[in-house]
C-alpha cells in the first residue's frame, strides 16, 4: 500500500514539475545572446533573464503516464480500437442469467464492444456488494448483481469494454433516508417530482463523496470508466427551487446569483469527480442533455456544457430525435428524421467542442426504442432502419462513438 501512494506521490510531483513555468528554452538564450553582441557597441550590457510564456512540455493525461502509477485491478480490457460503441444494460438484465447471455451473445455479433452496466441505479440502489466501508453504500446495496467478479470475468474473457453507470443526483433511496441531504416542502417532507422520483443536493459534498465513493469501488473491480449520469438540478428548479428548503452548503455566501451557484456545484462536482477517480486510471464520463450545446448555459438545472465537457474524458449527450421539439433545429416531428436530427445537432456540438483547449470524446447517447407516447403522427416504430440512421450521421460529422439506449435492454441494431 505504502509503494502505491509513493507511485501516486511521483505522478503528482511529475505533473506539477511539467504544469510549471519555464525559463527561456537555449534558442532563446542563443537569439538574444546574438542581438546583444550586435549592439553591444550602442547599448550597455544588461542581465535580464526572459521567460518563456507557458509550459515547455504539454502536461500528460492519465493514459499516457505509465500504469504503475495507478491502481491494478488485475483485469485487463483495452480500449476498442476503432471506438467505443455501446449499449445500456440495467443490473437486473446482468443478474438474469439468460437474458445476459443474450446481450453478451448480441454485442458478440455485431460491431458493438462495450457495455454500460447500472452500478448505482436510478432509484439509488447500489447494484453489487463492493464490501464497502462507505456507509451509504453500504445502506443502499442491494445484490441485483450477484457476483461483481463474475461479470467481470466475462467481460475480460469476451474484451467487452465495461461502464459503470452512476446515477448521481437523483436518489429517492437516500433522499427519503436523509431528508436533509435532500429539498424538503415547508412540512418537512421531502420534495416529489411528478414521476414520484426525488434528488439529493448537489451543492452538498457528501452527496458528491457518495456518487464518487461508488466509482471508485467499480474501478477497483475492474470497469474501465466510469460514468456519471444525471449530473443536475431536478428540471423546473430554477422556477419552483425557492419555495423548498435546502442547503447551499459552501455556495450559500458566494457573490453569485443562485443561477451561476447551481452551475458552479455541478461544474465543480465534475472536476471534483475526475481528481478522485485519476489514481484508478479510469476515464470519467458525464451525460447530459442534448439541448445544454445549443444554449449559452441550462442554469436552471446547473449545467454548462463547456465548463463540463473540460473536466471530463468523455461527453455524452443525449440526443434521442424523440426527446427534440420543433423549436430546435426547425425539424417539425423529429422522431420521424433520426439522420436530419442527429446531423443538425452534431453541427453545433462539434462546433463547441472545438472551442475548447482540451476538448473530450464525443459519444452520444442514440435512440432505440419507440416512442409512442408521443401520440400518433408524431412517432414512429424504430428498428434497425432508424438506428443505422443516427450512427451514419454521427459518423458523417467525423464521430465515430456511440451509446444505445432502451430501457428493456431490447435492442434493434
Amino acid at each position: 500500500m505504502m509503494t502505491y501512494f509513493k507511485q501516486t506521490l511521483a505522478a503528482a510531483s511529475l505533473l506539477f514539475f511539467l504544469s510549471s513555468p519555464t525559463v527561456a528554452s537555449a534558442s532563446e538564450t542563443e537569439s538574444s545572446a546574438a542581438n546583444d553582441s550586435a549592439t553591444a557597441e550602442s547599448t550597455a550590457p544588461t542581465n535580464t533573464l526572459t521567460l518563456r510564456q507557458g509550459a515547455l512540455l504539454k502536461t500528460p493525461t492519465a493514459k499516457e503516464l505509465p500504469k504503475k502509477f495507478f491502481y491494478d485491478s488485475g483485469v485487463e480490457i483495452a480500449y476498442p480500437a476503432d471506438g467505443v460503441k455501446g449499449i445500456y444494460v440495467t443490473a437486473y438484465s446482468v443478474g438474469y442469467e439468460e437474458k445476459f447471455n443474450k446481450l453478451v451473445d448480441y454485442v458478440d455479433s455485431t460491431d458493438l464492444n462495450a457495455m454500460v452496466i447500472d452500478i448505482k441505479d436510478d432509484m439509488g440502489v447500489v447494484t453489487a456488494d463492493f464490501n464497502s466501508e462507505d456507509s451509504h453504500i453500504q445502506e443502499n446495496t442491494e445484490e441485483y448483481i450477484p457476483d461483481i467478479e463474475e461479470l467481470m470475468d466475462v467481460m475480460e474473457e469476451k474484451q467487452i469494454y465495461p461502464i459503470a453507470r452512476i446515477v448521481t443526483f437523483k436518489d429517492t433511496l437516500l433522499a427519503n433516508e436523509q431528508p436533509e441531504m435532500s429539498f424538503t416542502e415547508s412540512d418537512g417532507s421531502v420534495w416529489v417530482a411528478s414521476n414520484g422520483e426525488s434528488f439529493i443536493n448537489p451543492f452538498l459534498k457528501q452527496t458528491w463523496d457518495y456518487a464518487v465513493n461508488v466509482g471508485i469501488e467499480a474501478a477497483k473491480v475492474g470497469f474501465k470508466e466510469v460514468q456519471f449520469d444525471y449530473v443536475r438540478f431536478p428540471e423546473g428548479f430554477e422556477v419552483w427551487g425557492d419555495t423548498l428548503n435546502y442547503d447551499m452548503g459552501d455556495y450559500a455566501d458566494l457573490e453569485m446569483t443562485d443561477d451561476e451557484k447551481r452551475v458552479k456545484a455541478i461544474t465543480d462536482f465534475t472536476a471534483y469527480a475526475k481528481e478522485k477517480l485519476m489514481p484508478y486510471g479510469v476515464d470519467v464520463s458525464v451525460d447530459i442533455f442534448g439541448y445544454t450545446a445549443s444554449v449559452v448555459e441550462a442554469s436552471g438545472i446547473g449545467q454548462n456544457f463547456p465548463q463540463i465537457s473540460e473536466n471530463v474524458d468523455v461527453i455524452s449527450s443525449m440526443i434521442y430525435p424523440s426527446h427534440w421539439g420543433t423549436d430546435y433545429f426547425g425539424i417539425y416531428k423529429p422522431d420521424l428524421y433520426p439522420y436530419e436530427l442527429v446531423a443538425e445537432y452534431m453541427k453545433v456540438e462539434n462546433e463547441l467542442l472545438a472551442t475548447l483547449e482540451t476538448p473530450p470524446i464525443s459519444r452520444p447517447w442514440l435512440q432505440d426504442f419507440t416512442a409512442s407516447y408521443l401520440g400518433s403522427g408524431f412517432y414512429q416504430t424504430y428498428g434497425k432502419e432508424q438506428v443505422d440512421a443516427q450512427v451514419q450521421a454521427l459518423y458523417d460529422a467525423g464521430v465515430n462513438e456511440f451509446l444505445l439506449w432502451n430501457a428493456l435492454n431490447n435492442y434493434t441494431y
